[in-house]
């Protein structure tokens, strides 16, 4: 059986701007072969039992030398396995797919190559420079600053009298040989110049200045590699393109504490606001069903006429035990529901289901305002949710009709404790600028995971997603830097800046 590889281009660094069919190739691999500059986020979409391998290089230190990179890839594939080999940028544009896959055809292994977005266009984007403008250059010209023999040299005389866009990549070591070169054999020392460092990712700069003082700028802001040097008018064109460093959150890095499998809608949009996401889960959602109550309850639906929902995982796990006790949801054809909040409300439309109510304000005393002008003595509520939900709930409704809960599922302490030591030096180098909270048990579970650790909060801004959960920070001696006026993860974005 003879396996397969795909040279994948991966793109500049954020790692949305892989293609669809190289996002496929991830999904298809037993094997994923990646580099530096890859977006580390595509690896998430790996199946489970992928095998990573990092072959990273920079400048004077690689993990792997090419060649063994080569058998790596040949030795994975005629083992039958597919391998997909991700590559910043394009593989074919100084990524030496080229060399890969001849090396792989002579030995027999079957080679597919997805393109990507190289960084001399697309790095050059994010750092807000057209690579083409039909008022400042009508071609463009990719050159590797990294020559395989050292003792060659560049066509200085020819390139220096090019009109169009010079762009060099890998050529950071060589960036003040460069702009002496060029202005050696003609070019004009004002020409504009930049450098955009780790383009399109959170670490991006960008430093601007003409050929005669763009290595001295290099040298003052500490731009190192890997960096794109670019040479021609379209620089001037940063300042007013700029959309990148624009974005509201960038170059903030942002600490995720809700569960992993729910925490991909606020990373995803911190991410779109141009911030750092840093998924640090502190709680997980542990099903504590199927069991007695549950199932008892399930099969005397009849006898209720209101559901209540606090979660979308109370939704969840209440339809798979409703459905494993051999129902559907015609269960419910006789029976009002109320939800909290939209994403409850969404998690219910699922299995086609609209609510009721759903309160203006996310929270239990609203939910409670809103159903009770129509309760009756004689309705009977039944209300599945966490085992250490507040009691405030259940406490008024058994005022005015009787309530049944049930408690179906706990949150314990997440899989983040494993980050514990990166998280702290984080907090302890500043790097942390915002601390988001998305309910009372990410709080509590931080703070035990940090232990004698957790006054490091205190040097970052702590935002809440409600009134609840702020409540529970301020009890536990911390500021809270900003609430959410909507009790919901686009609420937290609007007050994180977006």
């Amino acid at each position: 059986m003879k396996g397969k590889v795909y040279l994948v281009g991966a793109g500049p660094g954020d790692y949305k701007l892989i293609t669809l069919k190289g996002l496929q190739t991830i999904e298809e691999a037993d094997v994923v072969v990646y580099d530096r500059l890859v977006g580390k986020e595509l690896l998430k979409y790996a199946k489970s039992g992928c095998e990573f391998i990092y072959v990273g290089k920079e400048s004077s230190n690689h993990t792997k030398t090419q060649d063994e990179i080569n058998d790596i890839i040949c030795d994975k594939a005629l083992e039958g396995l597919v391998v997909t080999r991700l590559k910043g940028g394009d593989p074919y544009v100084f990524g030496r797919g080229g060399e890969e896959g001849e090396y792989l055809v002579d030995r027999g292994v079957e080679v597919e190559v997805v393109p990507g977005i190289t960084s001399a266009i697309g790095g050059l984007a994010y750092g807000g420079i057209p690579i083409t403008h039909r008022d400042h250059a009508s071609s463009f010209h990719v050159i590797t600053g990294h020559l395989k023999d050292e003792d060659s040299e560049l066509d200085w005389p020819t390139l220096a009298k090019l009109k169009g866009t010079l762009v060099f990549l890998m050529g950071m070591a060589q960036l003040d040989k460069i702009a002496n070169s060029l202005i050696a054999n003609g070019m004009e020392a004002s020409t504009p110049a930049a450098i955009v460092n780790w383009a399109s990712t959170k670490k991006q700069r960008a430093v601007t200045g003409t050929l005669e003082t763009i290595y001295k700028t290099a040298l003052d802001n500490a731009i190192g590699s890997p960096g794109i040097i670019v040479v021609g008018s379209v620089v001037n064109l940063r300042e007013k393109l700029n959309f990148f460093e624009n974005k509201p959150l960038f170059g903030k890095k942002i600490l995720v504490t809700r569960a992993r499998e729910q925490a991909s809608s606020l990373t995803e949009k911190i991410h779109d606001l141009g911030g750092e996401a840093v998924e640090f889960p502190t709680i997980s959602i542990k099903d504590i069903s199927p069991q007695t109550d549950i199932v008892e309850q399930i099969k005397n639906l009849k006898d209720y006429s209101w559901l209540i929902f606090t979660s979308q995982n109370g939704v969840r796990i209440f339809f798979e035990n409703l459905f494993k006790a051999g129902f559907d949801v015609r269960q419910l054809s006789h029976i009002k529901i109320a939800v909290i909040g939209k994403v409850t409300a969404d998690e219910l439309m699922k299995y086609s289901l609209k609510p009721d109510i759903i309160p203006a304000k996310y929270i239990a005393e609203s939910i409670y305002e809103e159903i009770l002008p129509l309760l009756k003595p004689e309705d009977k509520i039944l209300i599945p949710r966490a085992k250490e939900a507040r009691d405030y709930l259940t406490d008024q409704l058994k005022k005015h009709c009787v309530v049944q809960e049930v408690k179906i599922y706990e949150t314990i302490i997440g899989e983040g404790i494993q980050d514990k030591d990166e998280i702290v030096e984080m907090l302890e180098n500043n790097e942390i600028d915002y601390v988001t909270f998305t309910s009372s048990s990410t709080v509590k579970n931080l703070i035990k995971i940090l232990g004698d650790k957790k006054e490091l909060l205190k040097k970052s801004k702590l935002v809440s997603i409600g009134p609840v959960t702020s409540e529970t920070i301020r009890d536990n001696g911390f500021l809270v830097s900003s609430e959410a006026e909507v009790y919901d993860i686009p609420g937290m974005i609007e007050v994180l800046g977006g």
